[in-house]
């Protein structure tokens, strides 16, 4: 079995990139569970309705969220679909889930949605124990185990792989828009990259307008962000897992320019 991790989507044209290539990449590497991080599809910030729907048109399966899953108010409208989720250490009474399970073909896959809180300025509960005791109870009722840890701290990344070595079947980082050349399989089997990357606009600063985002850090002025335009990269993960024992066999990154 062939997992797709696809890294975040900023904006329109990432969305629009995700919808011309998926088909394609899906052919290509005999894809068939396919997991988009979405929390930055409509107008960089947060998923609209619409944009929404565009992506339930496509072959995916989970669609997990991060900081920015409150960034549109009509995410209320459609945050308990069954394919959606935000982070589960999310505050107890948050709406929404912050996992699900799902059936490909004989297995029954996991997806769980974290978010870190080193410089993340969300207060949540901690992730750490929050995924232990998810992957301890799913374990007896699930065949994969997938993790999605939207965070900012490399540390905070590198320490949840090695908290859950073994635990769980792949660990993918989120939220730092940047693929990361880490790849690997641990010592006890689990899948892990430090951060997919991003599906957006190639010529910017994570997503955004390079001269808005520039003087930003020059000033120190509350400049307004805006998406970049022009040609968009999308950036993912391929993990192989063994049919017989469920372990995770092969990692590699996908970019397309």
């Amino acid at each position: 079995m062939k997992i797709l991790a696809i890294g975040d989507i900023v904006g329109e044209n990432g969305l629009n990139k995700l919808k011309d290539f998926l088909p394609k990449i899906i052919e290509k590497e005999n894809i068939n569970f396919v997991i988009v991080n979405a929390e930055n599809t409509s107008g960089g910030m947060g998923l609209s309705i619409k944009d929404f729907n565009t992506l339930l048109k496509m072959k995916i399966d989970a669609i997990t969220m991060g900081n920015h899953t409150w960034g549109k108010k009509d995410i209320f409208s459609f945050i308990d679909h069954p394919k959606l989720i935000r982070p589960a250490n999310y505050s107890k009474g948050v709406p929404g889930k912050g996992y699900n399970v799902f059936n490909c073909g004989n297995k029954k896959i996991a997806v769980i949605n974290l978010i870190g809180r080193t410089d993340m300025n969300i207060l949540s509960e901690n992730p750490f124990t929050v995924a232990e005791n998810l992957a301890n109870r799913l374990a007896k009722e699930v065949d994969i185990i997938v993790v999605d840890f939207h965070a900012e701290a490399t540390a905070e990344k590198i320490a949840m792989k090695h908290f859950l070595d073994g635990k769980v079947n792949i660990i993918f980082g989120t939220h730092t828009h940047v693929q990361t050349a880490d790849e690997e399989i641990t010592e006890n089997g689990t899948g892990y990259i430090t951060d997919l990357g991003m599906t957006g606009p190639k010529n910017s600063v994570i997503g955004m307008d390079v001269k808005a985002s520039i003087k930003r850090f020059v000033t120190s002025l509350p400049e307004k962000y805006k998406l970049a335009e022009g040609n968009t990269i999308l950036n993912g993960c391929v993990f192989e897992i063994n049919d017989d024992n469920c372990r995770t066999i092969n990692v590699y990154r996908i970019c397309y320019n």
